[in-house]
């Protein structure tokens, strides 16, 4: 039995993480692997419940930055314990809608938590699990702004936190995968995430297909 695959999808809001993980999913599954998706925050019974609480539920608005690192990594080691370790051990592919990267972005750089803190955090909840690969999906901020229009107006979920922010937060978040890159060339691909689904999606086929079709 091949020994499962871990790859994370990064990026700023609407970049496009969740078509392509289809499209990726879609590819694996045609050479025969068993894929499992999975969300973050999110993932599990409970998981699904602080997601709600972390992006939509009134109660979880203006909470501290520490508070909403701990309810990222709460899920996060659920996740990780319940599905994500199991799934992998089977032989499994498992795509992630974000992982530890983002906590590193968009806690540690966004909301400007100590890194170490953050760091600490995060190895307490992964427990040593973390993605082979991790694609860095980058748009303009017009045409995420546009992509975020779009689905407001088409009314898909109710409003996000997280979408709210304003762009010196995101000026942030970008400025932390930038440095992510630079420290971890090799893990983490940067992937031009413009042009039509399709496109995009060859883009990381290229980037993927050799390491997941590698012997163990």
């Amino acid at each position: 039995m091949p020994h499962g695959r871990f790859i994370s999808f990064e990026g700023g809001e609407a970049c496009g993480k969740s078509t392509q993980i289809r499209l990726l999913a879609a590819r694996l599954e045609a050479m025969g692997r068993t894929v499992l998706v999975v969300r973050e925050p999110g993932g599990t019974p409970l998981g699904e419940r602080i997601r709600d609480l972390l992006k939509h539920d009134p109660a979880g608005r203006g909470m501290a930055p520490e508070t909403e690192l701990l309810l990222m990594n709460a899920s996060r080691a659920e996740l990780v314990r319940r599905v994500i370790r199991p799934a992998l051990e089977s032989g499994t592919c498992v795509l992630s809608d974000r992982f530890a990267d983002s906590t590193v972005a968009y806690q540690g750089a966004g909301r400007g938590l100590d890194r170490k803190v953050v760091a600490g955090v995060i190895e307490a909840a992964t427990d040593g699990i973390r993605p082979g690969r991790t694609l860095w999906l980058r748009v303009p901020s017009a045409v995420a702004a546009d992509r975020l229009r779009a689905r407001n107006a088409a009314a898909v979920e109710v409003t996000d936190r997280f979408e709210q922010e304003q762009r010196s937060f995101f000026d942030r978040v970008e400025q932390a995968y930038e440095a992510i890159g630079r420290e971890e060339p090799d893990r983490f691909l940067p992937v031009d995430g413009t042009g039509a689904p399709e496109i995009v999606s060859d883009r990381i086929w290229k980037l993927v297909e050799p390491w997941v079709g590698a012997a163990d």
